[in-house]
């Protein structure tokens, strides 16, 4: 573990591990070091890994105000740690990340991504007035206000399952890390696919989705992969959103180092 500096002043933590050619893995929502590493250490027989807490998650620091430029200049001082354009694996919202990333001119050797939260329109709104609603949450300390509302309103999960959420022993970890939920909201807008910007990135792509995921989900990424010149789709039979590292491990491997997925 070590701490690199973004341009702001903000200290990234960064855990580099394994032995090869450079894989930086940026985390998703309501993830930190905890939820990245597994993948991390099932990837380091092939690849020197570079796992990082995103900015107010972890032992990073979080200098406001915060903007999406910001945040992809904590990536930029990950970058200058890998000594060439790095193959990048995004989970969730950090797929959104390398791709707004790429999109600005970042180089990167492929980019492999599950599930970023793009949506169609036909097929998913967030609930009125989200943005101002969880950051008034935020604001007065309701973090479990902020993470029902995210979850229920961004995650569509059922009242039933944030209850089993709510009431197991995640839920302090996850309160730590709900004013973050901001930054995600300000990455992702409306969650609608930037498809101007992302037309314009052609580092080869891989977008994945789990088959038993969201149809909003799966319609999302196939919709990505339409628009990145070099993008394409694998479905995982039988996964949802939640990400299992030993299945997506073998793919990322297999799609880096050139065998066909």
């Amino acid at each position: 573990m070590h701490t690199v500096t973004s341009k702001d002043g903000t200290p990234i933590s960064v855990d580099r591990f394994g032995e090869g050619p450079p894989l930086v893995l940026i985390e998703g929502a309501l993830n930190d070091l905890a939820t990245t590493v597994p993948l991390g250490t099932l990837l380091s027989s092939r690849f020197t890994v570079f796992a990082y807490d995103r900015r107010g998650r972890g032992a990073s620091g979080d200098v406001q105000p915060y903007s999406v430029d910001r945040e992809i200049e904590d990536l930029d001082a990950v970058l200058a740690e890998t000594g060439e354009p790095p193959y990048v694996f995004g989970n969730c919202s950090g797929g959104a990340l390398v791709l707004e990333a790429a999109a600005r001119g970042r180089e990167f050797a492929a980019l492999a991504l599950y599930e970023p939260p793009y949506s169609l329109p036909e097929d998913r709104s967030l609930p009125a007035r989200y943005s101002a609603r969880l950051e008034s949450f935020i604001a007065e300390g309701r973090r479990g206000d902020a993470l029902e509302l995210f979850m229920k309103g961004c995650a569509d999960l059922t009242d039933e399952a944030v209850t089993q959420v709510r009431s197991s022993p995640m839920w302090a970890g996850l309160e730590t890390l709900a004013p973050t939920l901001r930054y995600d909201d300000a990455l992702m807008g409306d969650c609608s696919l930037p498809v101007e910007r992302l037309s314009k990135v052609r580092t080869p792509t891989l977008v994945i989705d789990g088959g038993d995921s969201l149809p909003w989900a799966r319609n999302g990424v196939q919709a990505l992969a339409d628009v990145l010149p070099n993008g394409r789709r694998h479905s995982m039979p039988g996964h949802t959103h939640l990400l299992v590292p030993d299945a997506v491990a073998p793919l990322l491997v297999d799609f880096f180092t050139g065998t066909r997925v």
